[in-house]
């Protein structure tokens, strides 16, 4: 059995701030795994070694959740992807490489709809 790296992160992060959710919202976010280097920020070399493990779950208010995998996209960008056929577009991360994964940080998600969220991020621990 291959060990995982101490790397390897759980992230959570609920939906900051809108229009609709004035307070943000605790029921709408996402949790996904990745290696995080030692400033927080996703390590694509070691990416590379894990990603199977790189696993995503949408959780949406009352809707179904979706289960996926976070993937490192042609030019270097990161995205979660739902469906591995192909037929439906990912929820592209914006400029997640360049973003700490810190609890209390903020980052954004473009969904399949074009719409681009924001998210706090409220907690990193051992995956």
């Amino acid at each position: 059995m291959t060990s995982l790296p101490d790397s390897l992160k759980k992230i959570r992060l609920t939906l900051a701030r809108t229009p609709e959710f004035p307070n943000g919202s605790t029921r709408h976010g996402y949790e996904f795994a990745a290696p995080l280097d030692a400033a927080g920020r996703i390590d694509a070399t070691a990416w590379k070694a894990v990603r199977d493990h790189c696993r995503v779950r949408r959780f949406w208010g009352d809707e179904e959740e979706d289960i996926g995998h976070l993937v490192r996209r042609p030019g270097g960008s990161w995205a979660f992807r739902y469906d591995i056929a192909g037929d439906e577009d990912d929820e592209a991360g914006y400029r997640f490489g360049d973003h700490a994964f810190l609890i209390g940080e903020y980052v954004s998600i473009r969904d399949e709809d074009g719409e681009m969220q924001t998210f706090q991020v409220v907690s990193v621990i051992e995956a």
